[in-house]
């Protein structure tokens, strides 16, 4: 299928709406994505024998790829942490500096919030370093989970210098007056107040861990099996990580715990390299900054005269550790390849595109904007179709102006977008997420979807009442 524009109806968001529900009722996310991604084949009548295609053709390419050797960078770093034993001294160290609950939580958004020029460095950062940290204070995974995906994409969003401020600012250029970048990062700046999904997404995860908003619904359940029981991770849950990882022991050539070297250098090549490459680039190089930690962390391993073939050992474990996730991670690429190719945003669009009118411009340009990102789990990808709509028809309402109603359906576009992002479980930060908290990939999303539907629901309240202005 070549024309953009053509869909199969109601059957182009089927595969989507499968793979979701599937996930839901099986619990086995692997099987879901699979089975919904050749029920999309048997739609465009490719069948099985779509299947390689499919996979080369979502796999086969330089992101994919891309994101595949980060995964494998992180098993391969994480795994020499483990045989350092670093990150089991840092939990003891930061224990006696953290110790509640509740500051461990607040940590953990700090340092969420902090790499915030990357949405998939800072679920992959934060998870491992937090994970020793929650598990020993009781915190589910599925409560670590939420807090590392709530600080990345719903805050890379609110940075107008960060890629995804650009990115949007970009698809800006040429609508009403925004003549050039800089008045359309203009624009994307002063739309952040109105982005109130992303808002609500980063600051509730403060309130839950102030107690100041109670815990509820599926987390609620966690959380207290956590606290009363020990258990991290539910009975009959699988953990996005193998056993590979979570079984490596220190090494015994390493006596001492060496911290600095052994974690907390490593730790400041991979964000110093990162926001060095984004403040001189204008792109951090999140690849790089992991490559380059695990070379320097085998070199320091070798001077604590580890031998070579247990490095290279472990560093095989690491990545055999990552692989449930690099599987559903995947899958996921396959299942927004053939809902493409089926045109499923192009069919929303078209069914709904004649309720817009000024009152309920952000209030739709937000659901519709959600609704394509759960479906498919990109938000960049709904940015490009969502944009070229609905910002024309704010500045027509407008009468070509750059008003309040323009600020609104940009904000609403951008919340609208990380909504998927953030909870679907066709999302790899969501998957990324998961992986990176050692969490049940579905139990993480059953128990991150209601407090992000809050935030969605306040979101659309506030829209409307924008709307009525």
């Amino acid at each position: 299928m070549t024309d953009p524009m053509v869909h199969y109806g109601f059957l182009s968001i089927l595969p989507a709406l499968i793979a979701v529900v599937l996930a839901f009722v099986t619990r086995e996310a692997t099987f879901s994505l699979l089975f919904a991604c050749i029920v999309g084949l048997f739609i465009t009548g490719e069948g099985l024998w779509g299947v390689p295609g499919l996979f080369e053709k979502a796999m086969g390419n330089a992101d994919f790829i891309w994101v595949l050797l980060i995964e494998v960078f992180i098993g391969i770093l994480v795994a020499f942490f483990q045989l350092t034993g670093s990150t089991q001294e840092f939990g003891r160290i930061v224990e006696t500096k953290i110790t509640s609950r509740k500051k461990i939580q607040l940590f953990g958004w700090f340092l969420g919030m902090f790499i915030f020029f990357s949405d998939y460095f800072s679920p992959l950062f934060t998870g491992p370093v937090m994970r020793n940290l929650t598990d020993k204070a009781k915190i589910s995974r599925e409560k670590l989970a939420y807090i590392i995906d709530s600080t990345s994409a719903p805050m890379c969003v609110l940075v107008p210098f960060s890629a995804w401020g650009i990115y949007i600012s970009g698809l800006l250029v040429g609508y009403g007056p925004l003549k050039d970048n800089a008045a359309a990062v203009d624009v994307f700046f002063k739309s952040v107040g109105f982005n109130f999904y992303g808002l609500f997404a980063v600051g509730m995860v403060a309130l839950f861990a102030l107690g100041i908003i109670p815990e509820f619904g599926p987390m609620k359940k966690a959380e207290e099996r956590a606290l009363k029981e020990g258990k991290v991770v539910a009975d009959g849950s699988t953990p996005m990580m193998g056993v590979e990882l979570s079984d490596i022991e220190p090494a015994e050539q390493i006596t001492k715990p060496r911290i600095f070297i052994n974690f907390i250098f490593p730790v400041v090549v991979v964000i110093a390299f990162a926001l060095g490459t984004y403040a001189i680039l204008g792109s951090a190089k999140t690849l790089e900054a992991f490559m380059l930690a695990v070379l320097v962390l085998g070199i320091a391993l070798r001077f604590q005269k580890v031998p070579m073939k247990e490095i290279f050992s472990t560093g095989i474990q690491g990545i055999k550790g990552v692989i449930p996730a690099i599987i559903i991670l995947g899958l996921a690429y396959s299942i927004n390849t053939i809902s493409k190719q089926l045109g499923a945003a192009q069919y929303v669009i078209e069914v709904t595109q004649g309720w817009l009118t000024p009152a309920l411009l952000p209030t739709l340009a937000f659901f519709l904007s959600a609704f394509i990102s759960f479906s498919t789990g990109t938000s960049w990808g709904t940015y490009a179709i969502m944009i070229p709509i609905a910002a024309p028809l704010a500045f027509q309402f407008s009468g070509g102006d750059v008003s309040t109603l323009v600020y609104a359906t940009v904000g609403a576009v951008a919340g609208g977008g990380v909504f998927g992002d953030h909870c679907s479980p066709l999302s790899d930060t969501t998957i990324l997420s998961s992986f990176g908290a050692a969490s049940d990939h579905i139990d993480h999303v059953k128990t991150q979807l209601p407090y992000a539907s809050v935030a969605a629901g306040l979101g659309l309240i506030l829209y409307l009442a924008i709307g009525m202005l």
